[in-house]
């Protein structure tokens, strides 16, 4: 079988698309060695994103850039000549043609339940773009069951046409951190143990205004003095949050950071005396996973997959409850207890997830989209 990958998003972002590129494709690398795969990278990249040690993968730079306009044809002239029996679209938006059979990944569409959550220029593309590339695919891969169920409802498909497919951690979230390694890195940020941590884009829809109106509460209600550290990129209307935090006096409380490298990002896991997501939506939602897998707390809002993906391993509640948010922070902080019982939950729970387990259920999808079984 000829598998074609769309890699080009690489190029251009960093986040959990292509997060979920990247560790599909060396997943498919371990599990795969008979079938050939194709990866269509940009012409701008110099990195080689085929496995190591996998001859059946090749590398090919095309012209088409990510989230033009024309690229429904011009990215499908260009991967025409290789004759594929698949091709998987990982950021949903498949070519006119050039493929025997074109599967597609959906990872949430909060563009369409929550469009004042996106900027104006973005609501308009991917609306414009979702209804034509359901309807052309022959198969979708949801991240989630709520995903799923989103798809059906919002877009009127056939529950046939959509398979969950689960994602999961990156292997340096799975791997024990040395006390040595946890401590350089909190001298490096300046923190201490046991700290409130975020992990997302600082951005209306992950809600982390709740919890920063929540740490207020939590601060001048309890004896409990730590940070909060929020870390991510400024996303859409940061600007509303940076006032938040000014209004209610907690700049010195509060720390923001981005660009933090995995491997400090799990030590900041491990460190942490609390995880704490209050999203509005979320299509899987990595961090309480990644969180989970290096023995922290975790504590996430109702909404989206959130509680499919934590299950009864952490505390979830209302978003909007600033006061439970409190309450919980407090609880998770200073009861013993209840943070040994999370942990170990947690830790139970994250072990269902792997990069194995996806990348075997995707293999098997191209099998079954393509008829080769």
């Amino acid at each position: 079988m000829r598998i074609g990958v769309d890699t080009r998003l690489l190029y251009y972002e960093r986040g959990g698309i292509s997060q979920y590129i990247s560790q599909l494709i060396s997943a498919l690398g371990e599990i795969d060695q008979e079938n050939q795969y194709h990866l269509f990278s940009s012409r701008k990249i110099k990195e080689d994103y085929r496995p190591n040690g996998s001859s059946n993968f090749y590398q090919h730079q095309v012209w088409t850039p990510s989230h033009n306009r024309f690229e429904r044809w011009a990215f499908a002239i260009e991967v025409a000549p290789y004759h594929l029996d698949v091709l998987h679209s990982p950021d949903f938006i498949p070519p006119a043609f050039g493929a025997r059979r074109r599967l597609i990944t959906v990872h949430d569409l909060n563009f369409l339940l929550f469009p004042e959550y996106v900027s104006p220029e973005s609501h308009q593309y991917y609306t414009q773009q979702i209804k034509w590339a359901v309807d052309k695919a022959d198969h979708i891969s949801a991240d989630s069951h709520h995903t799923k169920a989103d798809l059906i409802e919002l877009m009127q498909l056939s529950p046939d046409k959509i398979t969950t497919i689960h994602l999961a951690a990156k292997s340096v979230f799975t791997q024990v951190q040395s006390q040595t390694a946890i401590n350089a890195t909190l001298e490096k940020y300046k923190l201490p143990n046991g700290f409130i941590l975020f992990v997302g884009t600082l951005s209306p829809r992950k809600n982390a205004r709740t919890l920063i109106h929540a740490y207020y509460h939590m601060l001048h209600e309890s004896r409990i003095d730590v940070p909060l550290v929020l870390i991510g990129s400024k996303g859409w209307q940061y600007e509303e949050l940076a006032s938040t935090i000014k209004e209610l006096k907690l700049s010195k409380y509060i720390q923001v950071l981005n660009n933090i490298y995995d491997e400090d990002l799990a030590r900041l896991y491990s460190a942490a005396g609390v995880f704490a997501l209050p999203s509005y939506y979320e299509g899987f939602g990595l961090p309480p996973l990644e969180a989970m897998h290096c023995g922290c707390p975790v504590v996430v809002s109702d909404r989206g997959s959130l509680p499919e993906v934590v299950g009864d391993a952490g505390i979830i509640l209302d978003p909007d409850d600033v006061e439970q948010w409190a309450e919980t922070l407090v609880l998770v902080l200073t009861n013993q207890e209840v943070r040994k019982s999370l942990v170990s939950a947690g830790s139970t729970q994250a072990k269902k997830f792997s990069w194995q387990k996806t990348a075997k259920a995707t293999l098997k999808l191209y099998n079954l989209v393509t008829n080769f079984v």
